[in-house]
């Protein structure tokens, strides 16, 4: 067992370009569990120093997507907290002012390349087969030309300075020590040209001054890790403990799972982002339990976890730094677990505002009658429309054909109906095993099984070959709609007899 970690402080700092995907989702959650099992603090850092790709609509997303999860931080722009602001957008000044410390130690520089002159380069490095990165040339300027040039109004980035001679060695917790030579290490921008520092800076600044211990985020910034190591050490900082989560691939293993899919998915019923699945119907519990699960693992049997269980279980050692191929069937085994853990009060409040969307009136008690008889059919909230909307409507659409039962003829299906119809109207609608028995009985009667007659019955009354037992439905319908219904099939079959004589 893995020695238990002191409070940690960790951080989700997304960047509000697009919307919410499972991939941040996941790293949300990770942190999250990190700092409750610990004790410690979660923090949301919304990253938005790129102005240009900044979309206002998607921090609210962001916002609500977490929410929605049960991710709640104890420091953030909304919350406030010790270490603030907490938008990079609000802390322009205090980049800018680690940014010249760099300076100051002769880690960074002044950069005068015109956008012209860096393009000619890159064209030329291709051509020559060479790795594109700069050329070094405002890296000899002395720091009296780079001022008189700034005086002058000349436009300037701030570079870093990387060291062009050694190796670097630094250390992710899920794959060890990573050494790269110093030369394939570009001189990154930390500072643009309208002031604004890039992620390499600003995140790096941030995680000092907020103190963050651990920094839990996607392999993707593998290849510039050992960038911001420099960065850090260039301050003389003692550096957070790095965790790369493994990247999701597409459901069939091949490739990286990308915003692009998503309209394919949404046809399927599906989505990679966050809001669209509780608009389809997906539990916040159960994304948790499926999330969790891809990249991470108690044990190999253990598969259902609550929040609290994933809490109490969570571990940076059982963490798989390799790509997690998205499995929506998977998903959907989940929510159905997860719908069958809740109560029928909470289940019947959750599948309330899908009927209503649906056009239906919805009655409380009635609701909370169905509810238990559909529960261990829903794989999703929004299955409930499908299942139980016919216990809302007032008429039944349906072919008459389908009232013929399997094997039967249209005049036998309809002498099925009316002996049915006969025999219910003096039966207790409260007694469900006297009910079924009393139909077993008629089905015996007439010399068909009782499956041929339940079938008719079920079209009859819930206009679906598949529903909720029709037993149960029949009661929670009540005996007046029962009767008026199988009347209104006993006139459609009949009609449909007459047509054929």
């Amino acid at each position: 067992m893995a020695e238990k970690l002191p409070p940690v402080r960790v951080r989700f700092a997304p960047s509000p370009t697009g919307r919410t995907h499972l991939g941040s989702g996941r790293t949300a959650l990770y942190n999250y569990l990190l700092a409750r099992q610990t004790g410690g603090q979660f923090i949301l850092r919304i990253e938005d120093t790129d102005q240009k790709r900044y979309v206002p609509e998607a921090e609210q997303e962001l916002i609500e997507s977490l929410r929605w999860l049960g991710l709640q931080w104890d420091e953030g722009p909304d919350v406030g907290g010790p270490y603030g602001p907490y938008r990079q957008s609000e802390r322009k000044e205090i980049y800018l002012e680690y940014a010249k410390q760099l300076i100051a130690r002769d880690k960074a520089y002044y950069c005068f390349c015109t956008p012209e002159r860096l393009a000619r380069l890159r064209e030329q490095q291709i051509q020559n087969k060479q790795p594109t990165m700069y050329d070094g040339l405002c890296r000899r300027l002395t720091p009296e030309d780079a001022l008189r040039r700034i005086k002058q109004g000349e436009p300037y980035v701030i570079r870093f300075k990387t060291p062009k001679e050694g190796l670097i060695t630094v250390r992710d917790y899920l794959r060890g020590e990573i050494t790269v030579e110093n030369r394939t290490i570009d001189d990154y921008i930390l500072v643009k040209s309208d002031g604004w520092a890039v992620y390499h800076l600003a995140a790096m600044v941030d995680d000092q001054l907020m103190r963050i211990t651990h920094v839990l985020r996607s392999s993707e910034w593998l290849s510039t890790f050992p960038l911001h190591a420099h960065i850090i050490r260039a301050f003389g900082w003692q550096e957070p403990v790095f965790v790369h989560l493994s990247v999701f691939l597409k459901p069939s293993g091949k490739g990286k799972m990308s915003k692009r899919d998503s309209a394919q998915l949404l046809q399927d019923g599906y989505s990679i982002y966050i809001k669209d699945l509780e608009q389809l119907g997906y539990l916040p519990e159960a994304v948790v339990n499926w999330i969790a699960l891809m990249g991470w693992s108690y044990d190999d049997k253990t598969e259902f976890f609550t929040m609290q269980d994933l809490i109490e279980k969570f571990s940076l050692d059982h963490l798989n730094p390799s790509p997690a191929a998205i499995n929506f069937t998977k998903f959907d085994h989940f929510n159905g677990l997860h719908i069958r853990h809740l109560s029928v009060e909470d289940l019947a409040r959750r599948i309330k505002p899908f009927l209503v969307r649906a056009g239906f009136e919805v009655d409380d008690q009635k609701l909370l009658q169905i509810t238990p008889v559909i529960q261990e059919r829903l794989v999703t909230l929004d299955d409930a429309v499908e299942l139980a909307g016919f216990f809302f409507r007032e008429h039944l659409e349906y072919e008459p054909t389908l009232l013929i039962g399997k094997d039967m003829t249209a005049a036998q299906s309809l002498k099925a109906l009316q002996e049915s119809y006969q025999l219910l109207s003096g039966l207790d609608f409260n007694d469900k095993e006297h009910l079924e028995a009393a139909l077993r009985s008629l089905a015996e009667q007439m010399g068909i099984k009782a499956g041929q007659l339940f079938g008719i019955l079920r079209i009859a009354v819930t206009g679906k070959s598949v529903s909720p037992p029709l037993i149960e439905s029949m009661i929670i319908l009540g005996k007046e709609k029962v009767m008026e219904w199988l009347q209104t099939a006993i006139k459609r079959l009949a009609t449909l007899v007459q047509a054929n004589a």
